[in-house]
């Protein structure tokens, strides 16, 4: 029986590789402009007598990596005894999974006279419109969308703005091996639109004046086990036509890992993640929709550490989306970085819906990045993804449901002012109690307090929101928590810390 395989090999010896015509003048740019060499032997292609001498023994051959130096073949168990018998072969590794797209079915619905005003929420709960006002529309930064289709973007209404002058630079079809991408599932149509789109003069996302590479890399009807290697090959085809930013609204989980394997290290779309961001990339990623079922936790490639994860909020609540997945990394590493509504207003072929996940999440919180780049207060791809998280409402307050809140585009448009106190801690010989300083306002003026408990290395042991409901929030026995343990407490824009 042929199964599938990744054959990794020991070097690149008697390559040959120029950098000027191989790279996009904007990939150049941004190599020269972040100190990154032109000449890295990753962006060496993979020798050529190599793939012949694995191909001569294998079933058939798949794709090339040259960031990983491997190529994916299928081949019965006995033959790859004689691959792994090659002096230049490194080690093989089994490929096998299950993929999905970050939203959940079976929730669209046309768009409403209602839901003008989540339309408009959506990119105002970044405060988009700072953005606005200073005429920063993503202009000059080009984004790569990872996704299962982008059928009507070429005729709909929602991209006409972005078609007009060009911005859709490149496109390609990693599932058919062809350029044409406007077709198969509609999902990347919906993520497009929550980056860019416009509708009529109502923006969907923040980033309408960015250009744009659109790369179809799974195929949702038909599992073929190669949507990880699409992704890597779709990373590699960003880099080099220049992309800045890749946005994934994708997700791998179970049938091909472990929750204990979310650790941005295992799977190859988080190890191609890394590799894009060490090559200046921002990458942003969709944090899962498992929130509300058995895997619970983030998928990858939103588990890379150099990947900005993005979590779903409810609009109507702004707090967890139930759907959204929960980190940390299983390496227990802060995840999701960032929150951003997770019931948007998104594009589709025959016009306008509402669709939820955290699929609408990530193209939202990429039109914000796009407009935080050209804005100019960040030098390069980390630098910028630390500073979104800082621009989070809830900073420096985090939580595994949360992150560190929903990015402000007020961090970058400035300028800045020091958070009021407005709470305070009271303690006796039992309890630590959390007192409000002014009492809070009824009913629909109530506002959600947050709190976590850290153990001593840093760890949540607990976290939740509560409504403030009256001045005495709570309080909590200092005999619950052994001593070493952290309280933090955000309201209203203050964040401060007890130690038990």
């Amino acid at each position: 029986m042929s199964c599938k395989y990744r054959v990794f090999f020991t070097d690149k010896k008697d390559v040959v590789f120029n950098p000027y015509e191989y790279f996009d003048a904007k990939a150049i740019e941004r190599r020269v402009r972040l100190g990154i060499p032109l000449s890295d032997s990753s962006d060496y292609p993979v020798n050529e007598s190599y793939v012949h001498s694995v191909a001569a023994v294998v079933d058939s051959l798949s794709y090339q990596s040259r960031w990983l130096n491997e190529v994916t073949v299928f081949s019965t168990p006995s033959a790859m005894v004689a691959v792994a018998a090659l002096p230049f072969v490194k080690k093989i590794e089994y490929a096998e999974g299950y993929a999905a797209v970050c939203s959940v079915t079976g929730v669209q619905k046309k768009l409403s006279a209602a839901d003008s005003a989540l339309l408009e929420f959506q990119t105002e709960r970044m405060q988009g419109s700072l953005f606005r006002e200073k005429n920063i529309n993503g202009k000059g930064i080009r984004i790569a969308v990872f996704d299962a289709g982008f059928p009507g973007v070429n005729t709909s209404r929602v991209f006409e703005h972005i078609r007009k002058e060009g911005r859709i630079i490149k496109t390609f079809d990693f599932v058919t091996g062809k350029d044409f991408v406007y077709h198969a599932n509609a999902h990347g149509t919906a993520v497009f639109s929550c980056i860019g789109g416009m509708d009529a003069s109502r923006c969907t996302g923040l980033a309408t004046g960015s250009e744009y590479l659109l790369a179809r890399t799974e195929n949702i009807l038909t599992e073929t086990l190669s949507e990880e290697e699409n992704w890597l090959a779709a990373a590699e085809w960003a880099d080099k036509n220049g992309a800045q930013i890749i946005n994934s609204s994708l997700g791998y989980t179970y049938k091909r890992y472990f929750n204990t394997e979310m650790d941005g290290k295992k799977s190859l779309a988080a190890r191609a993640a890394g590799i894009a961001a060490a090559k200046g990339i921002l990458v942003i990623s969709a944090a899962g929709n498992d929130g509300d079922n058995i895997w619970h936790n983030i998928a990858t490639p939103a588990d890379a550490d150099s990947t900005l994860a993005v979590g779903g909020t409810d609009p109507y609540t702004d707090l967890h989306a139930g759907f959204s997945s929960f980190g940390p990394s299983s390496d227990g590493r802060i995840k999701p970085n960032v929150s951003a509504p997770g019931i948007a207003a998104a594009a589709s072929p025959s016009g306008l819906i509402v669709l939820q996940g955290t699929s609408v999440s990530a193209p939202l919180v990429t039109g914000f990045a796009a407009c935080a780049w050209q804005a100019g207060n960040t030098n390069n791809n980390m630098d910028l993804l630390r500073d979104i998280e800082k621009s989070g409402h809830l900073y420096p307050y985090f939580d595994y449901a949360h992150g560190y809140g929903i990015p402000q585009a007020s961090f970058f448009t400035g300028p800045h002012s020091e958070p009021v106190p407005t709470f305070g801690f009271e303690t006796n010989e039992v309890s630590v109690r959390i007192v409000l300083k002014e009492d809070p306002l009824p009913l629909a003026g109530k506002k959600h307090l947050y709190y976590h408990i850290e153990d001593a290395e840093g760890k949540l042991k607990h976290y939740t929101a509560v409504y403030a409901e009256q001045r005495e929030v709570f309080s909590i026995p200092l005999s619950r928590y052994s001593k070493g343990s952290l309280l933090v407490v955000h309201y209203e824009g203050y964040t401060s810390s007890y130690r038990f």
